[in-house]
């Protein structure tokens, strides 16, 4: 499973618009092909492992801490918990599924995709479950969000990183593929073909 053209032509576009390094013309190393580096980061996808296995307790805890704590709640505050556990539910198995696969199989958008719901979505949301005291934080709540915090800044960090290498990677790629095409089909010099053309004007008009 993908995802939809449409928005993988978007995420692309946005990521050669974000990471894109201007001042790299071609490979980092003489001799360095790009088809045969590898962008895959490492540290990223053991951050992807162990949030996959932390992600359940986490959850487990944050809805046992709902549960307990939900009687003494406001009704605002209840609405806007239950609605953030199933947010955050939904689209933590999506971005890990988009980190997962993007990471291993070096995909552009969805590494975009994975690196704007951290950013935007998911970040945003532990601050909130981690700062705003009207929520009546738990010492167990406070622990798992600032670790969950801490994965989802560090894999920000991290695929930002990633993306910028992968971006430039496919960039170096097709510039050699454009090389290797003037290689194969060279265009004829200009210089050379005004000399031909002065030269059979001249041969054409003969002796006066």
């Amino acid at each position: 499973m993908s995802l939809p053209e449409p928005l993988r032509r978007r995420l692309g576009s946005f990521s050669r618009t974000v990471f894109t390094d201007s001042h790299r013309t071609g490979p980092q190393y003489p001799g360095d092909r790009a088809g045969n580096e590898i962008v895959s980061s490492l540290p990223l996808q053991m951050s992807l492992y162990f949030n996959v296995y932390f992600f359940p307790f986490w959850w487990l805890s944050t809805v046992v801490m709902l549960h307990l704590k939900y009687p003494v709640l406001s009704d605002y505050y209840k609405f806007i918990l239950v609605t953030i556990v199933i947010l955050v539910s939904l689209i933590e198995v999506i971005r890990l599924y988009l980190g997962y696969m993007a990471n291993l199989q070096e995909k552009v958008p969805e590494l975009a995709g994975f690196w704007l719901l951290s950013l935007l979505l998911q970040l945003p949301i532990i601050l909130f479950l981690l700062f705003n005291e009207g929520l009546k934080i738990q010492p167990l709540e406070r622990a798992v969000h600032i670790v969950f915090a801490l994965f989802l800044t560090f894999q920000v960090i991290v695929a930002f990183v990633t993306l910028k290498r992968m971006v430039n990677k496919l960039a170096t790629h097709f510039r050699l593929n454009e090389f290797d095409q003037l290689e194969e089909h060279p265009v004829p010099d200009f210089y050379s073909l005004g000399k031909e053309e002065r030269a059979v004007s001249m041969a054409g008009r003969g002796p006066c």
